[in-house]
C-alpha cells in the first residue's frame, strides 16, 4: 500500500480558503494541512482545526506574504511594513538571517500557544529550501522536534523528512480527476507520499492577493468528490 498525506497549503489565508480546507477534509480526502499563523484567517484557522481534530495540522512558515508577528525585522519587510516580495528573497536583498529565526520563532510560538500540536512544519513559496535558509531550519526543526516537508529526496543533516516523497505537481492545468489513479503506479508500495494541494473557496482576500485563486475551486471540487484508487490509503 501506498501511504497518502493529501496536505493543503495556506490554511489560515482567509475565512473562503479555511472553509474550502475543511470541506476537503469532512467530505473529501484531504487529511493534513499546513497553517499561516500571520495571516487574517489564522485565529479562524485554529477554531476549525479544535473542531476536526481528524485533521493533521502543521505550520506553514512565511516571509513572502501578509506581514510578520513580529515589529523588529527591518531586513524582511518593505517600507509598509509587508513581508518583501519572494523575488526580493530569492536575491537575499539584505536579509539577516537573525530576523528570519526570530520571526519563525514567533509564528511556531503562536501556533503552539493555540493548544494544537503540529505535525510538521513547510513554507509559503517553500522559501525554507532556499540554501541559506538551512541553519535556520536545521535549528527550528531539531529545537521544536518537528519534521520538515522535503523538496528533494536527498537527506538534510539534522533535519528528519515528513514523508518519504514530496510531490508538488497536483497544481493548475495538471491537478486533474485522474492524478490520485496515476499515482498508484508510480510509487512502490509502503511510500510515504506527500501530495501537496491547494482547496479553497473564493473571497476578496485570495481574489485580491493571490494569483492563484479560482483554480482553489477546481482542487475543493477534486478532492471531494475523487475515490482512491485500492493501493493507496490514507494516514
Amino acid at each position: 500500500m501506498i501511504k497518502l498525506i493529501v496536505n493543503s497549503d495556506d490554511f489560515g489565508y482567509s475565512r473562503g480558503i479555511n472553509f474550502g480546507i475543511i470541506d476537503s477534509h469532512k467530505y473529501g480526502i484531504l487529511n493534513s494541512a499546513t497553517l499561516m499563523t500571520n495571516m487574517p484567517g489564522a485565529e479562524h484557522a485554529f477554531e476549525l482545526a479544535k473542531e476536526n481534530p481528524k485533521l493533521q495540522v502543521g505550520i506553514h512558515l512565511v516571509l513572502t506574504c501578509g506581514r510578520p508577528l513580529l515589529d523588529n525585522v527591518s531586513s524582511l519587510v518593505d517600507d509598509n511594513g509587508n513581508f518583501k516580495k519572494l523575488n526580493d528573497l530569492y536575491k537575499h536583498k539584505g536579509i539577516i538571517l537573525e530576523d528570519v529565526e526570530r520571526e519563525w520563532t514567533a509564528q511556531i510560538e503562536k501556533f503552539l500557544a493555540s493548544g494544537i500540536t503540529p505535525t510538521h512544519f513547510d513554507s509559503h513559496h517553500h522559501v525554507h529550501t532556499l540554501p541559506e535558509l538551512l541553519p535556520v531550519v536545521q535549528r527550528l526543526s531539531k529545537k521544536y522536534s518537528l519534521p520538515v516537508r522535503r523538496e528533494k529526496e536527498q537527506a538534510v543533516e539534522g533535519v528528519p523528512a515528513f514523508s518519504d516523497v514530496f510531490l508538488h505537481d497536483f497544481y493548475g492545468e495538471t491537478a486533474t480527476l485522474d492524478y490520485f489513479e496515476k499515482l498508484a503506479i508510480r510509487f512502490p508500495d509502503d511510500s510515504v507520499v506527500e501530495v501537496m494541494t491547494h482547496p479553497g473557496y473564493l473571497d476578496n482576500s485570495i481574489l485580491d492577493g493571490s494569483s492563484y485563486n479560482t483554480d482553489r475551486l477546481k482542487e475543493t471540487e477534486i478532492l471531494t468528490t475523487v475515490k482512491l484508487p485500492e493501493n493507496i490509503v490514507l494516514i
